[in-house]
């Protein structure tokens, strides 16, 4: 089942970040009730987006729980005029990073997508189940071929809906290096896709 999080989309953006805040500021005075909200609402959407970008599961319950109780420890410092949703995702990245620089292994690893993950292509509701499936499968094959740093910022655009000026913040670096590994990621991405297609359709028309 999807956390709260996980099902937003771009209309209920505005009335998300409302209440994200309204969570965080409670948690600033203590409020351990907003944070048992607050942690249902993210805890899958952390998990699942951290889980795409490392293969130990053991390291992403870490990375989701450290990146919690620094929203918990933190609540007070948190800037109003930064948007929650980036905010906490920010401090899962810098935790994700930290992490692996302490305990190195492949970023690139990742695992994959799971059947009830969030297409970051953004699929249409009318496709069945075994279709979607079947897509979502096709796409995070995809996405497992890109660079480490291309597949974070097209999941943190399209998986999270971070826009560029987001991501660069995230990830610390300028925004036209953002737009760069969109640009490289979405060519490598179609050059991918298009001969894993070509694979699928080998396999179920051989000659």
């Amino acid at each position: 089942m999807k956390s709260e999080a996980e099902n937003r989309g771009p209309a209920d953006t505005r009335d998300s970040d409302a209440q994200d805040l309204v969570w965080i500021k409670a948690i600033a005075r203590g409020d351990r009730r907003a944070f048992e909200q607050l942690y249902t609402s993210y805890h899958g959407l952390l998990a699942r987006f951290l889980i795409r970008n490392t293969s130990r599961r053991d390291l992403v319950d870490e990375v989701v729980n450290s990146t919690l109780w620094a929203v918990w420890r933190g609540a007070s410092r948190f800037r109003e005029e930064a948007k929650p949703r980036s905010w906490i995702i920010a401090i899962a990245y810098r935790t994700l990073m930290k992490a692996l620089r302490d305990q190195p292994f492949d970023i690139g690893a990742a695992t994959g997508m799971d059947e009830d993950a969030d297409d970051p292509a953004g699929l249409p509701e009318q496709h069945n189940h075994s279709q979607l499936t079947e897509v979502q499968q096709w796409v995070g094959a995809g996405l497992r071929l890109l660079p480490p740093d291309q597949r974070m910022t097209i999941e943190l655009a399209y998986y999270l809906g971070q826009s560029c000026e987001e991501i660069a913040e995230i990830m610390n670096c300028p925004v036209g290096t953002v737009k760069a590994r969109m640009f490289h990621a979405r060519v490598r991405l179609r050059s991918s896709l298009t001969a894993l297609g070509g694979d699928t359709r080998n396999e179920a028309n051989p000659q």
